[in-house]
């Protein structure tokens, strides 16, 4: 008997487990979502949290049909579906929720951005009128109230939803902003620009009032002023394409080509689909000589747009400069079809066809265009300016770098709580996360720093685990079908240790399938038992501090829209992890990935001295350690340190966290 169940095990680990053995484990998970509801619940939050969307859906639908009374399942399962940007699926979920409870500002506010992201404005702004009943204090619904009305050029309502928001807000510059952008609308110009001043007055770092007097500045062919104003809504909103297309243009404007290239590069990498960077770097690039990678941007755009006929007669001349005759030719050919007036393009042509020795459908060209001069046609075009609007095709334009029809304002963007994991919206700049024990990676941007310690890879020699155990910060969910077998591997497990619970590497085993199905409790119990059977294991305290960290980050994905700040039992479960974590040291004080967990929870208690500490503790370990440099360069410039922070900072760049460059170059300003 015993033989038969450990065969199943192996069965497990192969992925062939019965028919009949599904069905019982099925039946099992039904059985407990009807029996322990609040358990299936955390669980189903906990995959939330970590971005584990399908499996989330799957527990909050096993709570609903065992509770369908409920609203928080509803209300869950919404916030996945909006995450896959299923906006429909999501609205009717948080329907739902709200008719099982009306009276939670979070239900409204979920279901109002579901209906933005479907251009329902009318409805999203009532939603945020329930949410601003219940909770006026909520600066969020009532900053995306504004924009819905503005969405529906209902000024008016806007203008008097702002004089409430100053009437409680008096030191957000956000609002004296958005004033702006309200009188903007309205082509109100000068009083836009008194509010900008304001709202400057009150807070000198306000990026979107330097973007918009930039704009306005812009607009008026001041583009050295524009230039200065950019600069400063950059160090701002480094993450913003826009501007630095728009500071291209205001450079290009001042015969400064550099500096329009490396801004079109900056606008690239933060947004590769950018129409007007791909453009206009291309016509940089065939001014400097740099015809192949000129090529490469017109190919992007003639991509996104074929019929674009001024992309394409730019390609031609540059497949003449490289010698591609024949695609210069095809090239041409289509934009004169196009325009059959375009004598440019016939002389172009012509020249291209002499160097193939076309001498026939050269002369025909020529002819063309001799013709067309002794007719001498009226209504010549006549080109000025140095730049074209976006709307603009006439080909005669060719050569000029590209504008949008009409400067606009940079859209306001509407907030939300709905973004991603709690830790990545605490702050601008934040501490990389913490190293954990997975079966699941994803690829590192660092290839040549790779996380090891000797007593994971001589765990794994023992072959207790059914797949090979990683280190890494960048962890990945189970892939599509694994959730099952973790399920079954712990239904075998479980029947093994009921004849042997005395067998440690089962337990870790078994925990290892209970963290990656996100049932947080099940795992802590397991790794309990692990460590009081063996207490010199470190990887069991190493586990049960990460699933501990885990457990709270993923308890802080509440309902409420407000801030949340530790609770007592939050502050103690931390000092758990930190024990683990410290008896780990005592094990192991050579694993640098401990000790830097320590400095990152140190950073979540706000306790930065002492996070500090940690992180040079895993520097003395692994004197090349990037994140420890990079997240105690952060720890630095939170705490007011700037020059050690922007040292420890370009440090983490040398070791190959390139991320740290852009916090370098923000923060180097500010000195």
């Amino acid at each position: 008997m015993r033989v038969k169940r450990i065969s199943l095990i192996v069965a497990m680990l192969m992925g062939v487990a019965s028919s009949q053995f599904s069905i019982f484990n099925f039946q099992f998970a039904t059985a407990y979502a009807q029996i322990n509801t609040d358990r299936v619940m955390l669980m189903g939050r906990n995959a939330l949290y970590y971005e584990d969307y399908v499996l989330s859906i799957q527990r909050f639908n096993q709570v609903i049909s065992a509770k369908p009374f409920l609203a928080e399942p509803y209300f869950y399962r919404g916030l996945a579906k909006f995450y896959l940007e299923d906006y429909k699926g999501a609205e009717q979920d948080v329907t739902n929720a709200i008719e099982r409870n009306p009276y939670t500002e979070g239900h409204y506010s979920l279901r109002a951005i579901c209906l933005i992201n479907q251009k329902a404005f009318e409805r999203a702004e009532s939603d945020y009128r329930k949410a601003v009943e219940i909770n006026p204090l909520n600066q969020g619904s009532w900053h995306n109230m504004v924009l819905c009305q503005m969405e529906q050029k209902a000024y008016e309502r806007a203008d008097s939803s702002l004089d409430v928001m100053l009437r409680q807000w008096p030191k957000e510059a956000e609002c004296y902003t958005m004033k702006a952008q309200v009188r903007f609308a309205v082509e109100d110009t000068t009083k836009a620009e008194e509010w900008l001043d304001r709202a400057l007055k009150v807070n000198p770092y306000e990026g979107a009032a330097w973007s918009m007097k930039a704009m306005v500045t812009l607009n008026r062919g001041k583009y050295k002023q524009g230039e200065e104003y950019l600069d400063k809504a950059i160090l701002q909103m480094p993450r913003n394409a826009s501007l630095f297309v728009n500071r291209a243009m205001a450079r290009y404007h001042q015969q400064n080509l550099r500096g329009a290239m490396s801004d079109y590069d900056a606008a690239l990498e933060l947004e590769p689909g950018n129409y007007l960077g791909h453009f206009n770097r291309g016509l940089l690039r065939a001014q400097v000589g740099d015809d192949n990678r000129a090529i490469e941007d017109f190919n992007f755009v003639l991509e996104q747009e074929p019929d674009n006929t001024i992309a394409l007669y730019n390609r031609a001349l540059l497949l003449d400069q490289t010698g591609d005759y024949k695609g210069a030719i095809r090239d041409i050919s289509a934009v004169i079809q196009e325009y059959p007036e375009f004598w440019t393009g016939y002389q172009a042509r012509a020249s291209i066809r002499r160097k193939i020795g076309d001498t026939y459908g050269a002369e025909r060209d020529e002819f063309k265009v001799l013709k067309a001069e002794m007719e001498k046609r009226t209504g010549t075009y006549k080109s000025t300016g140095k730049t074209r609007k976006k709307s603009e095709r006439n080909p005669e334009d060719y050569n000029k770098l590209v504008e949008e029809d009409t400067r606009q304002l940079d859209k306001e963007e509407y907030t939300s709580e709905y973004r991603g994991r709690v830790q990545d919206k605490e702050t601008d700049i934040a501490c990389l996360g913490s190293y954990v024990f997975t079966y699941y990676k994803r690829s590192s941007q660092l290839a040549h720093f790779i996380p090891f310690h000797r007593s994971v890879e001589d765990f794994n020699k023992t072959g207790q685990l059914p797949l090979p155990l990683f280190i890494s910060n960048i962890e990945a969910n189970a892939p599509e079908g694994r959730t099952k077998q973790h399920l079954d591997d712990i239904a075998a497990v479980t029947e093994v240790l009921s004849d042997s619970p005395e067998t440690t590497g089962l337990y870790l085993r078994r925990a290892m399938d209970y963290y990656h199905t996100r049932d947080f409790d099940a795992c802590l119990a397991d790794l309990d038992r692990a460590i009081a059977l063996q207490p010199l294991v470190s990887l069991s305290y190493f586990l049960r501090a990460q699933v501990r960290c885990a457990q709270q980050q993923a308890s802080s994905l509440t309902i409420s829209t407000q801030e949340k700040t530790l609770t007592t039992d939050e502050r103690i479960a931390y000092g758990k992890a930190l024990d683990d974590l410290n008896r780990v040291m005592e094990l192991e004080p050579d694993m640098a990935f401990a000790q830097y967990n320590i400095g990152n929870i140190y950073v979540r208690l706000h306790e930065y001295d002492k996070a500090v500490e940690a992180y040079t503790r895993a520097l003395e370990i692994n004197s090349r350690f990037p994140d420890a440099y990079y997240n105690r360069g952060v720890v630095y410039l939170l705490d007011g340190h700037l020059e050690k922070g922007l040292a420890d900072l370009s440090q983490a760049g040398e070791y190959g966290l390139y991320s740290a460059y852009n916090l370098i170059k923000r923060y180097s300003k500010t000195k």
